[in-house]
């Protein structure tokens, strides 16, 4: 536990880089989308699949200069993703040297990692852009809810095959971890919108635990336990920020599909 807390107090820099938002946001996003993409295709190394990193730093690149320069139009992201198909692919084409296995893992690891890290920049930039910081909170928030939920009250497992730590008591510790966290950032912060901070703690407390399950999946079939060793007692940057690639779209379609709509 000590090393987990004291790995958590590294993760404190973050705020710092959420407070100033703006391109400081922008620069960091798409620095740990092509971090974690590449831990993440190192995990497929290990079963001896081999996606292509040079795809996926084009990719990721190319995603954020349509963000500067796009003007907004839906289409230019219609084409980055059938640009990343395409040249995922095409990949394929040095036939004697490729498999199938290789392509999809190119396109999964772009789409998983750097296109839904890369919302966390989408929601500072709506009207409610404050809002990125309940991607923060209910992500780490049900994380750290759920642990020591788990540790006091835990006794029966949630997904014994895939997290045998985890279980039901700690997950619904977590969620109401992310409610109470996300209702006290809307009460401060935000009160004309207290209900939606809310709202968006529940989902966030349950999609948050999705991605740390997704993650686990990956791992386990992969044959590792961790995607890095940049953090100590915490992994690599996926490690971290699995929940993240999971809450961040969540916000982002929730405040354009249901704020916006009610506005």
């Amino acid at each position: 536990m000590k090393t987990r807390v004291l790995s958590g107090l590294i993760m404190l820099p973050l705020l710092v880089i959420l407070l100033l938002g703006g391109y400081v946001l922008f620069a960091a996003c798409l620095l740990i989308g092509i971090m974690g993409v590449r831990e993440f295709y190192n995990g497929f190394r290990a079963m001896g699949v081999k996606p292509s990193f040079t795809i996926a730093v084009a990719a990721a690149v190319v995603l954020y200069a349509v963000e500067l320069f796009g003007d907004g139009r839906v289409e230019w992201y219609m084409l980055w993703s059938f640009a990343v198909v395409v040249a995922s692919l095409l990949y394929l084409f040095d036939i004697e040297h490729r498999k199938l296995e290789d392509a999809m893992a190119t396109i999964t690891g772009i789409f998983y990692v750097v296109f839904f890290s890369f919302h966390v920049t989408l929601v500072e930039q709506t009207q409610y852009g404050l809002m990125v910081w309940l991607i923060v909170i209910t992500a780490f928030g049900t994380d750290i809810m759920a642990y020591f939920s788990g540790y006091l009250l835990g006794k029966h497992k949630l997904c014994p095959h895939i997290s045998p730590k985890k279980t039901i008591e700690g997950s619904v510790g977590g969620v109401i971890g992310s409610v109470v966290l996300s209702g006290l950032f809307g009460y401060f912060f935000m009160d004309d919108v207290l209900v939606h901070c809310m709202i968006i703690g529940v989902l966030g407390g349950i999609i948050s635990q999705f991605g740390d399950l997704t993650a686990s999946v990956f791992k386990r079939k992969m044959g590792i336990k961790d995607y890095g060793n940049l953090i100590p007692g915490h992994g690599g940057i996926l490690d971290r920020f699995d929940s993240v690639l999971f809450t961040g779209p969540m916000v982002y379609y929730y405040i354009v599909l249901v704020m916006g709509y009610l506005a």
